[in-house]
């Protein structure tokens, strides 16, 4: 019997979606409806080590000090499972048998957040693109970026735009870069509105996205908004910027109304955030809003607006809590001091 463990640890950010990803067309791979662009969190951030020990009886996973719930267990199992298959653990451990969840070494999963989870802030994309890296790395899995990004996607489609680094775009089954960090020195001003767990997850609620009268003509203006967000990116463009990510968010939010069960996840404090960062822009400031799924607004704002912005927001009732995170760069791992 093989006795070695085998250990890893990773990092990765969590990012926002300037055109967003809502629906799948392979639920089971999390091949998404359409394509999106995004760019990394990097002052929020996932650390996750994995410690593949065959001495353990069942896996072990822990968030933020505190043990998971059994649907969030089963999810990092199965991708734990998933990821095994690339490694030697078939020949060394399971001989013929070629079922990863009955003979891979069990794993101690440790992963903790700076930033809170289940709000809106995108804590899978880093959580599911932090135990990838981790993983691969403690099982001695040699793959691309590409590669990592790809089965990042298996546990967490956002998670793949979280592997690259700077401005991501995911078309398909992998996401690449397509500007680094200090192209364009965005600035993301969140609004902390709630800090209660979804009632309705992202998963859920791509798998209700089809149901929703609107999802077809989303989708089909979808590539129309990928360019103009590109060519916003490309040219540093502000006011282009600010015109199509309200415009995704807002066309995201009336799916996920329209669906079946209808999700509302906006509070009165969304609201008035969102005319608060219009009111802001009329002023002149280069600041717009986005909305992942909950209620917290992502304010996206240009570096030198960042004070100004930050300010006006903490005044508006309702707003708990504001975070601020510039562009990061891509998920690494971590080497283990000796």
């Amino acid at each position: 019997m093989n006795t070695q463990t085998r250990k890893a640890t990773a990092l990765a950010f969590p990012n926002i979606a300037l055109i967003k990803y809502w629906g799948n067309r392979d639920q089971s791979l999390r091949l998404p409806s359409n394509d999106s662009l995004s760019f990394n969190l990097g002052d929020l951030r996932t650390t996750t080590t994995v410690e593949f020990d065959p001495l353990l009886t069942r896996d072990e996973v822990s968030i933020d000090g505190y043990k998971v719930s059994a649907q969030a267990y089963e999810r990092v199992a199965h991708h734990l499972d998933r990821l095994a298959d690339y490694s030697d653990i078939a020949e060394i451990d399971c001989g013929e048998r070629r079922d990863m969840s009955e003979c891979r070494p069990r794993a101690r999963v440790i992963s903790n957040n700076t930033f809170p989870m289940g709000v809106g802030i995108a804590s899978s994309a880093s959580g599911f693109a932090a135990l990838t890296l981790a993983a691969c790395a403690a099982l001695g899995i040699k793959k691309s970026e590409s590669e990592l990004s790809g089965l990042a996607r298996l546990g967490s489609g956002s998670a793949c735009r979280s592997v690259p680094g700077g401005f991501v775009a995911w078309h398909d089954g992998y996401a690449v870069s397509i500007a680094p960090p200090a192209h364009w020195p965005l600035m993301d001003v969140i609004a902390v509105v709630s800090r209660a767990h979804k009632a309705v997850g992202s998963t859920e609620g791509h798998a209700m996205a089809d149901n929703s009268p609107l999802q077809a003509a989303r989708l089909s203006d979808t590539q129309r908004r990928i360019r103009q967000c590109e060519e916003a990116i490309a040219n540093t463009n502000f006011t282009l910027l600010a015109e199509v990510i309200e415009q995704d968010a807002l066309l995201m939010h009336g799916v996920i109304m329209t669906s079946q069960p209808s999700v509302l996840y906006w509070e009165p404090a969304t609201l008035s955030v969102m005319r608060a960062v219009r009111e802001l822009r009329e002023d002149g400031l280069p600041v717009a809003f986005s909305i992942d799924a909950g209620p917290n607004v992502h304010c996206i704002c240009e570096a030198h607006a960042l004070k100004q912005v930050k300010q006006a927001i903490r005044q508006i009732e309702g707003v708990l809590e504001v975070i601020e995170s510039g562009v990061g760069g891509p998920a690494t791992v971590i080497p283990h001091q000796s």
